[in-house]
């Protein structure tokens, strides 16, 4: 069995799915197979809400202050077992501070209003803005929805409204115009943006 969880840089994660909604040139698993302390994040089969709980037994959350959900897929395309992991680990591990990492289009993917119920038990939410305009984030995510530039950024404002904690990612393999673009346009929606530094 691949790794559910696993650790990188001091973090937990929870590697849920390999299904996602984007085929960004810069992900990871483009490059290899793992990362961190994980023997294989490839699945070879979707794990089940009870192998998640399993991994969840078997591991040591001691010293960890927070959990994320940021595998080798897009957490909110296994929605529900994404919602109930969350809630198994509000009630084994309540101090732990839960946060996804996601593309924002779990909404078109699940063709329904998430955001509400996700922050019943999700802490905090960090939105991969990628891009500063449609056109680039074309490019750049190859998203599997038309529109998505748009619906990524309703979400991330209707995340902004419901969540504590909300934050913009790009990654640098844009150029220093297109940053300053993305930290102008996540200025004006009133939304830290963070630049994760491409290697």
């Amino acid at each position: 069995m691949s790794d559910i969880i696993y650790t990188y840089k001091n973090n937990v994660y929870f590697n849920i799915t390999n299904r996602c909604t984007c085929r960004c040139i810069f992900c990871i698993r483009n490059e290899k197979d793992t990362l961190g302390d994980a023997e294989e994040l490839w699945h070879n089969h979707e794990p089940s809400l009870q192998e998640i709980k399993h991994a969840i037994d078997q591991f040591d959350f001691t010293g960890y202050q927070e959990a994320i959900f940021c595998g080798y897929g897009e957490p909110t395309c296994a929605y529900v077992n994404l919602i109930e992991t969350a809630k198994y680990m509000k009630q084994k591990y309540p101090h732990i501070h839960l946060r996804i990492n996601t593309n924002g289009l779990g909404e078109l993917y699940n063709k329904r209003p998430i955001i509400d119920e996700m922050a019943e038990y999700i802490d905090a939410v960090s939105i991969s803005l990628n891009a500063p305009n449609a056109e680039r984030y074309q490019e750049v995510t190859q998203p599997s929805f038309e529109n998505a530039f748009h619906e990524m950024l309703n979400f991330a404002k209707k995340a902004k409204e419901t969540f504590s904690s909300v934050q913009f990612s790009v990654v640098s393999i844009i150029n220093e115009q297109e940053i300053t673009e993305s930290q102008q346009l996540a200025d004006k929606m009133g939304i830290p943006l963070k630049v994760r530094i491409y290697s």
